[in-house]
């Protein structure tokens, strides 16, 4: 009888530290990242008129390829850093009918610092 009670005291106290553990603040929590991970850097070296190929090179395979929009190729990343708020960024590139880099849009702008893409503002002199 005394043995099944400590027994049974000793599983509950292991199961409740089990359950706290996982909430437990100070427990170590992995990032998520998900997507494309895209740079300032990749952005900036994009020029009007290259090819599909070329732009291929420079970004990696798109996240997203529209059947109903061939011409635009999405590119999304996400990160949750430790359990925190989770941000997103996104960039859009758009082609013409010869297959040419005509648009940029989303998140990033060529020639635009991190900062200023966070702020949305420009440079001042």
């Amino acid at each position: 009888m005394q043995n099944t009670k400590l027994l049974l005291s000793s599983f509950s106290l292991t199961a409740f530290l089990a359950v706290a553990g996982c909430s437990f603040p100070g427990v170590y929590k992995i990032d998520i990242q998900q997507g494309n991970v895209v740079t300032q850097d990749m952005i900036d070296q994009l020029r009007p008129g290259m090819t599909r190929r070329q732009v291929r090179f420079i970004m990696g395979n798109p996240m997203i390829t529209d059947t109903f929009h061939p011409n635009r190729w999405d590119y999304l990343y996400s990160i949750q850093p430790g359990g925190g708020e989770r941000r997103q960024e996104r960039v859009s590139l758009e082609f013409d009918a010869q297959d040419r880099l005509t648009t940029i849009s989303g998140d990033f702008r060529p020639g635009q610092s991190r900062d200023e893409a966070i702020l949305g503002s420009s440079p001042r002199n």
